[in-house]
């Protein structure tokens, strides 16, 4: 299993069991997407801490009320096969309720800031 599909799962499964964080291992592109879902509001906080000599990432996961912000996940660009949007192909996930994140130029991206920036890139998964 690809290590961002192995961070994405183990979010949705610390959010639905109702835990306040989750650890991740660390890497620049996990730290970059952990803070792209931060600022969309889908994870409080992000801290890089460090753990039996290993770099992890701590994720405050975000509640409304009980329920989990986040709720479902589905990758799109996997290892063996890449998906790539251009500007124009990039839509509202569940009519607005969800987020895209994208793979840029200009770095990690959700699909509004990506169409605000007038980039497209490598679609690696969307939310709820």
């Amino acid at each position: 299993m690809d290590p961002i599909s192995n961070m994405l799962i183990m979010i949705k499964n610390a959010s639905l069991s109702g835990k306040e964080s989750v650890l991740v291992p660390f890497s620049k592109i996990k730290f970059s997407i952990s803070e792209c879902l931060a600022k969309e509001g889908y994870i409080k906080s992000v801290a890089k801490k460090v753990r039996k000599d290993h770099p992890v990432l701590e994720l405050e996961l975000q509640y409304i009320g009980k329920e989990p912000k986040i709720k479902e996940v589905e990758r799109i660009s996997k290892q063996s096969r890449r998906v790539y949007f251009g500007m124009k192909d990039i839509h509202p996930v569940k009519g607005g309720t969800g987020v895209l994140v994208l793979s840029t130029p200009k770095g990690i991206l959700s699909g509004r800031n990506a169409r605000k920036e007038q980039v497209g890139g490598e679609a690696l998964f969307r939310l709820w």
